[in-house]
């Protein structure tokens, strides 16, 4: 896929993902008219291709595979969309060095304050 095409899915997608976990009637939409659902953000699929809407998606997130499957579709005639029901958040701990940096730990001079009690 050109960067352009490629930019404009992902741009697309974005927006469906977003869409779909945001309002219910579009979310139902895609499963009862997906050409028409997809077509509404900027995603177009050719007359006669087949549109497969995953909802049920597991495993982490993988845009370059989705972009992929999407590209497939156009040899194949058949494509794919994984539309998760629920956004998937990462929900990996934070680093102690991550922690320290959030809560202070990092040294912070504020000479350019007004209200620098350095100088």
């Amino acid at each position: 896929m050109e960067p352009r095409e490629r930019a404009a899915f992902v741009s697309a997608y974005t927006k469906i993902l977003t869409a779909a976990w945001s309002n219910d009637a579009y979310a139902a939409k895609l499963t009862s008219a997906p050409a028409a659902a997809l077509a509404e953000h900027g995603l177009e699929v050719p007359a006669g291709a087949s549109i497969n809407i995953m909802r049920e998606v597991g495993g982490e997130p993988d845009l370059e595979a989705q972009v992929g499957m999407w590209e497939d579709g156009k040899t194949s005639g058949q494509y794919i969309l994984l539309v998760p029901a629920t956004p998937q958040i990462n929900t990996q701990e934070l680093s102690e060095a991550d922690l320290e940096a959030v809560s202070g730990g990092d040294s912070y001079c504020c000479c350019c304050s007004p209200c620098c009690s350095c100088t």
